[in-house]
């Protein structure tokens, strides 16, 4: 089994979409493919983006998942490296 990798994501909604992502969300949830794991999640004071912690050991699963919001969001989605050594 591959070891699971955490990402941030950062949602930036697309101007005058957040009431229809809302909905999209109370309707269908977050869409999520099986394999990748949404852990939590902070929104912007102004609520145009979210940044949300994920972790899967499969990347390309993002795609799919990409796919069900990319009419009404941007993403970036970016690998996270271990924590600095304190001592370092």
């Amino acid at each position: 089994m591959q070891r699971l990798k955490r990402y941030m994501v950062i949602e930036h909604c697309t101007p005058g979409t957040k009431a229809k992502i809302y909905e999209r969300f109370h309707q269908k949830g977050r869409m999520l493919p099986e394999g990748l794991i949404y852990i939590d999640s902070w929104l912007e004071k102004d609520g145009n983006r979210c940044f949300q912690l994920m972790e899967t050991s499969n990347r390309s699963l993002f795609e799919a998942w990409v796919d069900c919001w990319k009419d009404l969001v941007r993403f970036e989605i970016i690998e996270l490296g271990e924590k600095p050594n304190k001592e370092a």
